[in-house]
């Protein structure tokens, strides 16, 4: 019997990525086990080394990775007791939302058998867009969950609706989700 919850941390390449390092370190001090992946933007903002120190964990960034024989996308879903994604870029929203399965991140979405939590991060205008609400709507019908935005200072030096959700609301957020699973 598995001891532990497992939450599979999925890092979009945006600026928001670095408060992603404080959610890994908030879930692994609460006791879950926390496997990460990145996209290989989300690489460009902050180092895999970073999260594997906070996870005790190896981290994926690419479909194929020897250390992960049967493919990432396979092991770290594997298990896994809640996915959460942040930041969840535009990008990776429309990825989700469409069935694409072009990179690690997107393609573990589609493999994972278990409640999703979204922790979108991009700017006012990009969240105000009509494609990003569609993609955003269809995610909830597909019984995604969602962990902002909120509104505030964003990395484009303006103030709006588009910033990721602070670790700590994240992690209520998915300890809510976990409990709530663990209940049914």
């Amino acid at each position: 019997m598995k001891s532990r919850q497992t939450v599979l941390l999925a890092i979009g390449g945006g600026i928001a990525a670095y408060k992603s390092a404080i959610l890994c370190s908030r879930l692994a001090q609460a006791g879950f086990e926390v496997r990460v992946a990145l996209t290989g933007a989300a690489a460009a903002f902050i180092g895999a080394p970073t999260f594997a120190a906070l996870s005790s964990r190896p981290v994926a960034s690419e479909m194929f990775d020897s250390r992960f024989p049967l493919g990432p996308h396979i092991e770290l879903a594997d298990g896994a007791d809640l996915m959460v994604i942040a930041p969840a870029t535009a990008n990776l929203l429309s990825k989700f939302a469409n069935g694409a399965a072009d990179d690690l991140v997107s393609t573990l979405y589609l493999q994972v058998a278990c409640p999703v939590l979204l922790a979108p991060a991009m700017s006012a205008a990009m969240w105000s867009k009509p494609s990003v609400r569609r993609n955003v709507v269809r995610l909830e019908e597909d019984g995604c969950h969602f962990a902002g935005p909120e509104t505030g200072w964003l990395s484009c030096r303006v103030s709006g609706e588009g910033r990721m959700a602070e670790p700590e609301s994240i992690l209520v957020a998915a300890e809510k989700l976990l409990d709530k699973n663990n209940s049914v």
